[in-house]
């Protein structure tokens, strides 16, 4: 079966790998130029193809739209363009007879403006709602109560004229902020995960996380040193402070720890937390996923910046292993937030395809669980896409400097000569970029030396070593970028070597396994890794990589 990882027991999220779906731009059925939730049903096989356990879906959930279904304005029903609620349980179902776990996504920092709870909230200060969302008086001279920005841009306040008082908004300002100090607020919310428990969901991808509770006194945030320097590069002006008071309290620990007892009332049931904290994240990953009362698992966006480097990759692991002894991660290299990794990572006159297949066993071979993102797994590149196509508020603000993440977000491509490559027969919510035609899933598939192949190859590979799952991690000393570690569970231990440089490297074997027996395990994924051990060391070719097992 899909999910069927040795070493886990009944945790099936720790070592787990997901796939991320963004459920517009997957499969349409429907014909209306946007995926849906029975095109994803429809697709789910190749899903399990690939050797990954869960399937975590981009919301889904009744919505204006005005952030692409993070601004959700009924936390209990499916938006009509994506089907139904009998169209989702047939998901359920499905993912479950191919041995999937299903992962959705909750997005509980804040609503739609269209929410009856904020139409209820704005109408008054006295009303049963009143002080479910975020609200303050202005100060004397009109001005926003504090200095705390939005990360879209600008104050995240908003005025609003029937109640005379601003609410905050981290995001839009149809995004209104639940207030989390409030009782209440968190047992409606509680009830909605319910709700979607009762169906039959194994998991939870928990949006901007830390964001969830504010400072009760609203104090204003310091600016950052590298402000004050005037040293800050910054694109937005909400990486000029150091957000101390508007995200990441301490009062978030105590509602996590009521989350996690939910879920807890349910068999096999996890959740994975967004960490969006640029000074802090690795600290607040911790607290979040340390004490087994909270989350089981959390990712940040250290490893899916551009820096692309064994040092960044070992400073990123080290620094979690060490700050969460007792903590889980969740690695992923790209998302729907952010450029994808081949675009990312790959240099002038180097190969995506063997940045595609280095970066895939990197990332399975690291400690943690690991998240795919759909499209990934044929190396798509990041499309550029014309001005007038952009459908991504980020990128119609802030262009040109900032061209937002759309460019990630457009269709799969499944059919290379078919209309939309396969994606719907109508006119797609964004382009089809021409590019993408080339890497289809009906070209690469059964092609051994594909991306695709690479993929199903390393993926297997993986799940038939416990150590790559649930083992240890330990670095050993490399020159240049030269990344090499051993993972150990039991009496099983690997070696993993990755050569980042863009030219060939050699690795000499350390003191300790240089008269141990090491048995490449090359053959498994043949023409992927690449290394080449040699009496006292490896060959590594560009981007290239070694596993073998030491005995």
């Amino acid at each position: 079966m899909a999910g069927d990882n040795p070493g886990q027991g009944t945790e099936w999220w720790r070592g787990c790998v997901i796939y991320q779906v963004y459920p517009r731009s997957f499969q349409d059925t429907s014909g209306d130029g946007g995926g849906d939730l029975k095109g994803i049903t429809a697709r789910l096989t190749h899903i399990a193809s690939l050797g990954v356990d869960a399937v975590w879906l981009s919301p889904f959930f009744k919505s204006p739209m005005a952030d692409m279904g993070y601004d959700v304005s009924d936390y209990r029903d499916v938006d009509p363009m994506f089907g139904s609620l009998e169209d989702f349980d047939a998901l359920v179902a499905e993912a479950h007879r191919l041995g999937l776990k299903l992962i959705i996504d909750q997005v509980i920092s804040h609503s739609s403006d269209k929410h009856e709870w904020f139409v209820e909230s704005r109408a008054s200060r006295d009303n049963a709602k009143a002080d479910w969302y975020v609200w303050a008086d202005a100060r004397p001279d009109g001005n926003a109560p504090n200095n705390w920005l939005s990360v879209f841009g600008g104050p995240s306040w908003e005025w609003d004229a029937t109640r005379r008082q601003y609410y905050m908004h981290n995001f839009l300002a149809s995004q209104p902020d639940l207030n989390f100090h409030n009782p209440d607020v968190q047992d409606a919310l509680l009830d909605t995960v319910r709700f979607w428990l009762e169906r039959g969901v194994d998991g939870f991808r928990l949006d901007t996380v830390n964001y969830y509770v504010h400072d009760r006194w609203l104090r204003d945030n310091p600016p950052l040193a590298s402000s004050v320097a005037g040293t800050n590069g910054s694109t937005s002006t909400y990486g000029f402070q150091e957000h101390l008071f508007d995200k990441t309290r301490p009062e978030n620990l105590d509602f996590l720890k009521r989350f996690r007892a939910l879920l807890d009332e349910y068999q096999d049931r996890a959740a994975v937390g967004e960490v969006g904290d640029e000074e802090r994240s690795l600290q607040t990953l911790a607290a979040y996923v340390s004490g087994g009362d909270k989350l089981q698992m959390c990712y940040t966006f250290d490893l899916l910046s551009p820096q692309f480097s064994a040092a960044h990759v070992r400073g990123c692991v080290e620094a979690f292993e060490t700050t969460a002894p007792d903590g889980w991660v969740c690695w992923a290299f790209s998302n729907h937030d952010v450029v994808r990794h081949v675009s990312r990572w790959t240099r002038p006159g180097e190969s995506p395809d063997a940045v595609a297949k280095f970066s895939i066993a990197l990332l399975s071979c690291l400690r943690g669980s690991i998240c795919l993102y759909q499209g990934e797994e044929l190396g798509l590149d990041e499309a550029e896409l014309a001005y007038e196509d952009l459908r991504d508020p980020v990128g119609i603000r802030f262009w040109p400097g900032v061209k937002g993440r759309d460019g990630c977000r457009t269709p799969m491509v499944w059919q290379a000569e078919a209309d939309n490559a396969g994606f719907s027969t109508a006119k797609p919510w964004l382009p089809v970029p021409q590019a993408h035609r080339a890497r289809a899933v009906d070209v690469q598939d059964g092609e051994g030396g594909s991306v695709l192949a690479a993929y199903r190859s390393i993926l297997a590979l993986r799940k038939r070593h416990p150590a790559l799952i649930a083992g240890s991690i330990r670095f050993l000393e490399a020159e240049g970028d030269v990344l090499a570690f051993i993972r150990q569970h039991e009496d099983e231990r690997l070696l993993c070597v990755f050569n980042f440089a863009a030219e060939p490297s050699s690795w000499a074997l350390p003191a300790e396994i240089r008269d141990a027996e090491i048995t490449a395990l090359a053959a498994d994924v043949a023409g992927v890794l690449g290394g080449v051990l040699e009496e006292i060391g490896l060959a590594l070719p560009p981007v290239g990589c070694f596993v073998g097992r030491i005995t």
